[in-house]
């Protein structure tokens, strides 16, 4: 059934489209574009709120433009931290069923707090190492704090170490292996080397591990790298 609250989403995307179209042949001034951004903005916050996973893939198509455009504004940073917790520390349910877990839309929820690049992206990421179970959503964590690259008395690489050793002990990933490798390999260069024994820990691991030989190769490589710097 066509609800009220999806006919009022289409009718304010309709406004931004046809607003858009008006202000092609002219420039906006400040207080058009504030207003535009405030509707946008609005829009993507309802729609992100929905209870269907086709509306929150709305949400998610229109964050990922905004963040193409440069957009860093903290409200889109908020919408996707919401994101990344539904189905693990917000859970929806009825009749003792979990109805707001999808792992898809929290996958891609980090992956655009990556492309945001800001600290509180970085901290929301913090939390979804810290709470998340489903390796998919994992790994792209791990790379968007690659991305990233912020590492501040490295607690980014002490979260990515801790995930790694817990899915090693338990059910040793290639994927996530690579994406941890890739990570520390982004932070390090960016930071001229990794003074992090967790991360040279976990890179030992993954060198000596359950994983395939490129994989193993990799972090043997990586290691070496890390020898390199501040020589």
């Amino acid at each position: 059934m066509f609800s009220l609250k999806r006919f009022s989403i289409l009718f304010l995307m309709a406004l931004i489209l046809v607003s858009t179209a008006v202000t092609q042949s002219r420039d906006m001034t400040i207080e058009e574009s504030y207003l535009q951004e405030s509707m946008e903005l609005m829009i993507i916050r309802e729609t992100a709120r929905s209870t269907t996973r086709e509306q929150k893939l709305i949400a998610i198509e229109f964050m990922s433009e905004a963040i193409g455009r440069g957009s860093t504004n903290d409200e889109i940073r908020q919408t996707l931290d919401f994101l990344s917790r539904e189905g693990r520390r917000s859970v929806a349910r009825e009749n003792n069923r979990v109805v707001n877990n999808f792992p898809d839309i929290r996958r891609q929820s980090a992956r655009l707090l990556g492309q945001m690049g800001t600290e509180e992206a970085r901290l929301s990421l913090i939390e979804v190492l810290q709470y998340e179970n489903e390796p998919m959503v994992l790994q792209e964590a791990i790379k968007a704090l690659g991305d990233i690259g912020m590492n501040d008395n490295n607690e980014t690489v002490i979260h990515i170490a801790w995930v790694m050793n817990r899915f090693s002990n338990l059910n040793p990933d290639n994927l996530m292996a690579l994406a941890t490798i890739d990570a520390f390999e982004k932070i390090a260069r960016r930071s001229n080397g990794l003074n992090s024994p967790e991360a040279v820990r976990c890179l030992v691991m993954i060198s000596e591990g359950q994983y395939i030989t490129p994989v193993r190769d990799r972090a043997r490589q990586l290691l070496a790298e890390l020898r390199t710097f501040g020589m």
